[in-house]
This record gives C-alpha cells, sequence and structure tokens, in this order.
C-alpha cells in the first residue's frame, strides 16, 4: 500500500467518521463502527512492523492519515494517531513482548498514559508489581492493552500491561475531545514481566531492543523528536475541519442588519485567508520537519540537542498556529456556529482541548529552544 492509497481510504471514511462525531461525544468514546471501519481498513497499521502484519511505511505516514480524519471528527482523528503511533511503540519492545501483543493478529489497540505521578512499580521475582492510578488514556475502551510509564527501580521505563491486569475508571466529564475516552487506568499490583518494560531512556533515544529486531527508519529516532507529531498533525487537521465548517457556514447567509451576503465581507474574508495561511504554513512545517527527520534516520546520522529541541518546539507551534486559525474564524462565525448541532463548535473545542495535551504546551520547548540556540544550559534535557 502507498501513502496515497492510504489516504484515499482516509478519504473513504469521511463520511461515516463526519456522520458519527455527534454521537462519539454522547458516547464519550468513539463509536464502535468507526472504530471497526478504522481497523478493517488497515489504516493503523500503516506504521506498524511488517513482522507482526503491519505495513512498515514510515511512521510520518500516520500524521497524514490522522489529519485527514480529523477533519470530520477530532476524536475519531486523535484515537486513531493514539492508536497508530502506539503499534509503532510496541515495536520498540523485546521480541517476546511484541509476540505476546500481536499474538493474536494484527489488529490490537492499545491506550497509553505518560504521568507516572500516581503510579507505583516494585522490584518482584522476573520483573515488576505495578500499582496505582495513570490518566488521560485515550482510546482505552476498545483497547485491550495499556502502555503506562512508571518509575521502575532502575528509572522510568514503559510498561505493557493486557486487559485483564487494569480497569477503567470512567471519569471523562469534559467540554472537548468528548469521544476521545481518555479516562483513567487504575492498577491493584499486577505484575509486569520484565520482557515487557523498556527503558525510556532507550526510548527516548532511539535505542530499544526493536531497532535491533526490525532495523527501520521508524526505530532510529528519539522518541521525543517525532512522537507528538502524532497529536500535532490530529490538531492540525481538527482546524482544517473548522475553517472549511466556516467557509460552508457563510454560504448562502444574509445580514439581517444589512442584507448583504456574508460572503460578500471583506472582514470575512481577510479571516479566512489568514486562518487558511495559518494551516498552510504548519502543514508545511511539519512535512519539513519529517522529510529532515527521516532522511537523518535513513543514514543513521544522530541527533543534535539542538535538533532535538527544534522538533518539539515545531510540533508546538504547529498545534500554536492550529489554535489561532479556529479562534480567528470562531470569532466571526455569528449565533449559528453555537448550536451543538453545528460542527465548527465541536473543532473549536476539540482544538482547544487537544492544545492542552502537555506534549503540545508552548512555554516550555519553546524555553529549551531558546536556551540550546543561545549556549544555556537545560535544567531538564529531556530532548
Amino acid at each position: 500500500m502507498t501513502r496515497e492509497e492510504l489516504l484515499e481510504r482516509a478519504r473513504d471514511l469521511l463520511p461515516l467518521v463526519r456522520e458519527r462525531a455527534e454521537a462519539n461525544e454522547r458516547l464519550r468514546q468513539v463509536s464502535s463502527d468507526v472504530v471497526d471501519a478504522l481497523v478493517g481498513s488497515g489504516l493503523i497499521r500503516a506504521a506498524q512492523p511488517e513482522r507482526f502484519g503491519g505495513m512498515g511505511l514510515d511512521f510520518d505516514v500516520t500524521f497524514e492519515l490522522g489529519m485527514e480524519l480529523s477533519r470530520a471528527c477530532g476524536s475519531t482523528g486523535w484515537c486513531y494517531a493514539i492508536w497508530s503511533s502506539h503499534n509503532w511503540l510496541v515495536g520498540m519492545f523485546p521480541l517476546e513482548a511484541q509476540e505476546e501483543y500481536w499474538a493474536d493478529g494484527p489488529d490490537t489497540l492499545s491506550s497509553t498514559s505518560f504521568n507516572p505521578a500516581r503510579g507505583a512499580v516494585e522490584a518482584a521475582d522476573g520483573g515488576y508489581r505495578v500499582s496505582g492510578r495513570w490518566d488521560f488514556s485515550s482510546g482505552c475502551d476498545p483497547a485491550t492493552w495499556v502502555m503506562p510509564i512508571g518509575n521502575a527501580p532502575e528509572g522510568p521505563a514503559l510498561l505493557m500491561l493486557p486487559r485483564a491486569d487494569y480497569r477503567i475508571d470512567d471519569n471523562w466529564f469534559v467540554v472537548g475531545l468528548k469521544g476521545s475516552g481518555s479516562k483513567d487506568i487504575v492498577v491493584d499490583g499486577a505484575f509486569v514481566p520484565k520482557h515487557r518494560a523498556v527503558s525510556m531512556e532507550d526510548v527516548r533515544e532511539g535505542t530499544t531492543p526493536g531497532r535491533k529486531i526490525h532495523d527501520t527508519p521508524n526505530y532510529r529516532i528519539p522518541m521525543r523528536s517525532i512522537l507528538s507529531y502524532t497529536l500535532a498533525a490530529s490538531v492540525l487537521g481538527m482546524a482544517k475541519g473548522g475553517v472549511e465548517a466556516f467557509a460552508e457556514n457563510i454560504q448562502g447567509q444574509v445580514s439581517g442588519r444589512t442584507g448583504g451576503k456574508f460572503t460578500d465581507s471583506v472582514g470575512l474574508q481577510l479571516r479566512l485567508a489568514e486562518a487558511d495561511a495559518e494551516l498552510r504554513a504548519a502543514q508545511t512545517l511539519l512535512k519539513h520537519d519529517c522529510a529532515e527527520i527521516f532522511g537523518k534516520a535513513r543514514a543513521s546520522e544522530e541527533f543534535s540537542l539542538e535538533e532535538r529541541a527544534k522538533y518539539r518546539r515545531d510540533q508546538a507551534y504547529i498545534a500554536r498556529l492550529s489554535v489561532q486559525a479556529i479562534d480567528r474564524v470562531f470569532a466571526a462565525s455569528g449565533g449559528r456556529a453555537l448550536f451543538e448541532s453545528h460542527p465548527l463548535q465541536r473543532f473549536y473545542r476539540d482544538v482547544h482541548a487537544a492544545a492542552h495535551h502537555v506534549s503540545l504546551a508552548w512555554d516550555a520547548p519553546a524555553e529549551q529552544f531558546g536556551k540550546v540556540r543561545l549556549g544555556l544550559e537545560l535544567e531538564r534535557p529531556d530532548l
């Protein structure tokens, strides 16, 4: 399958994804028919290792697919980005863990949580004993595995737990990304064998066991330099969907005050032009960075500290441009866009909710890049 063929498959799903967007909000998770369609289309296997039934394409193909799906439903695009990126992450684990994960076939889904603050990981014979609570586990309802980060005795580690070893706390009552089902995961003393843990240091540096197993560019890239583009691309897709909804909203409308067509308003034309330019700039930045990153990965080149800081900054800046674009058009969208049945208000809420993700917050990566660029020492060089 080529990228373009996969994109065509994603576009074929848009009518269903768009139709189910309201239902996803009511369900507070992606509806089962949309999940089945995503799995059946093979999109989730785009960057999955070929050894386990995936297509083995460069990981950045999932950014394009997530962006496309997010144009129709932010929660669906967000969860697609989560599920597809997790199947890339699984490829970093020791072979025994990967064989367990895909034992029932190539269409396995998992969720994650990268906040270890309320979890406990203790040494046990042959592995770890894990307890605690992990939050914001997007797409957890249809998933059969979870991958939380825990503070193991040797240092932070990414862990793998099957569905029987944890429960979901249904606490996702929010104003945006309602359909993402980003609920809490609760673990009560589950045993995690050593082979189902991988050092976060190795994940960050691109030196995981999966690099030797699969030997593709996907596994030569430091995680922080690539992973959050999945989320940034989804936010960008949501903003695109919102700008498209704005343009459609003003078609055929007439001002009750002046009697003039909304489409003749110079102010609205200027807002549409600038919002579109912001999104084009964000997408160009995304494509440029990915080409650069995978060029380096193919050549097995090291990633410098400044390059890592630049990619983290750009991930956040793509989200920042997307927020600016949706704010620009929503502010001039009029009262019709306030109705729950109108897609523009949903895109507005979803973009803002997604941009709250810690990986897309602007201040920290901007400060890091500024310090690195000026030759200053970083207090926490977690790039």
